[in-house]
């Protein structure tokens, strides 16, 4: 039923022809699947902005824009799901990544995330080299536990959904056979 109501608002692939600014692009974004409201599709859309939702950056819808043109998935749910990440989460999400990191790499990994230092204005050199310090104590379970992070929420978004979606086909379907409330 809400793929019925919000379908009138996508646009079609004849929908590009009638803008004149769009028409050099009617041929990445005039495919149908990149608009479909289906299980795939769908899917494919989170997957593609959990993933691209940690992107350091501006470069979050950009990554999910490369994604969706070749993985033919849909566009408006990748760009709405990359929104999971603002200044209120990101900094959580990053210390997710590092403690994800540090679990990858077992010895390697520092174990655990070191406090800020603190910031001593008189010694603003000394202070910015300990930030420095900082940062890169990080380094090794960040870059892992970073590319580790997108991958897995990727995957756990893209299979929720499906899991989700075959869970509410299956109800329809019980509840148009009379079997369900």
């Amino acid at each position: 039923m809400f793929r019925r109501k919000i379908r009138k608002y996508l646009p079609t692939v004849d929908h590009f022809d009638q803008l004149p600014w769009a028409r050099p692009f009617k041929r990445f974004l005039g495919h149908p699947n990149i608009w479909a409201l289906n299980r795939k599709s769908v899917a494919g859309g989170v997957a593609a902005g959990l993933f691209c939702g940690l992107i350091p950056g501006p470069f979050q819808i950009f990554g999910s824009l490369i994604w969706v043109l070749l993985a033919k998935v849909n566009l408006p749910v990748a760009f709405a799901v990359t929104l999971y990440t603002n200044p209120i989460t990101i900094v959580p999400l990053y210390i997710l990544a590092v403690a994800y990191g540090d679990f990858l790499l077992g010895e390697i990994g520092e174990g655990a995330v070191h406090p800020v230092p603190d910031w001593n204005w008189s010694a603003w050199g000394d202070s910015t080299q300990a930030m420095l310090d900082w940062m890169l104590s990080m380094g090794p379970s960040l870059a892992v536990g970073l590319p580790a992070l997108m991958v897995t929420l990727s995957v756990l978004g893209y299979v929720s959904v499906r899991v989700v979606w075959n869970v509410g086909v299956r109800i329809a379907v019980l509840r148009r056979r009379g079997r369900l409330g």
